[in-house]
């Protein structure tokens, strides 16, 4: 994971989900399209706890319309998406029917997805399996509470006093904002959506302006070193890592 913040800091469109993605099926040696799937399945997660957070922010604070319309589509997509990843889940037989009827004409490019397929639904064992789903949902809010924490320290280092749901305003409005590939590091977009955020408690624009340069420097710095240390004890360039082909076994 820290490989993959790190390639999402230096390299544009977010190319660094695909980094990650590699990474994990080398070591992982399950190919692929199996570690891709996990990678759908956390963002889908990620997603979803995003319009969870505007959702309850939206009853607390007067959240711009643009990102209350931008957490409805988002809904949307999280709907589609949850719907599919469900079926190919509980019913893997019904996708390899559909590949099958859709490649008639082209049995060899058949083969090639169906094998792509059946690597993609090994990845989505762990929520088929009931007993995953505490778990799942212990780690997910863990994981969104830190960041929360975090943005909310940094507003304390700068002695701006403001009360905890700043920083999951911050948090979400940033993570709606770097949902969308952009630039390394999403330069520009972090910034955009944290001053976006501290405008609406009354933060005056340099003010937030500055925070944003501080918060978007104490995420990018460390992991950016962090994640070249892992890169190196894995043995690779991230040259090697982004020009690799999706293969059925990787490593």
């Amino acid at each position: 994971m820290m490989i993959g913040y790190m390639a999402n800091n230096v390299l544009p469109l977010r190319a660094g989900e695909l980094v990650r993605v590699y990474v994990v099926a080398r070591r992982w040696r399950r190919g692929f399209w199996t570690a891709l799937a996990t990678l759908v399945v956390e963002r889908v997660l990620d997603s979803l706890a995003i319009v969870l957070i505007l959702g309850v922010l939206v009853l607390l604070v007067p959240v711009p319309a643009v990102f209350r319309w931008t957490a409805v589509t988002l809904l949307a997509v999280d709907a589609v998406a949850v719907a599919a990843l469900a079926l190919l889940a509980a019913a893997p037989a019904t996708g390899r029917r559909l590949i099958a009827a859709l490649t008639r004409r082209w049995p060899a490019a058949g083969d090639r997805l169906a094998r792509a397929y059946d690597r993609f639904v090994l990845g989505l064992a762990g929520v088929r399996t009931p007993a995953h789903v505490l778990p799942l949902i212990a780690w997910s809010a863990l994981v969104w509470l830190a960041p929360a924490l975090a943005a909310w320290t940094a507003l304390r280092a700068l002695h701006l006093d403001l009360p905890l749901v700043v920083g999951f305003t911050v948090l979400a409005f940033v993570g709606m904002g770097i949902a969308i590939p952009s630039a390394p590091a999403y330069v520009g977009v972090f910034h955009y959506a944290a001053v976006l955020a501290l405008e609406i408690f009354g933060v005056s624009r340099p003010e937030a302006l500055g925070y944003a340069i501080l918060f978007h420097a104490a995420q990018f710095v460390p992991i950016t070193v962090v994640g070249w240390i892992f890169l190196l004890r894995e043995q690779l360039s991230l040259g090697e890592a982004t020009h690799a082909r999706p293969t059925e076994e990787v490593g």
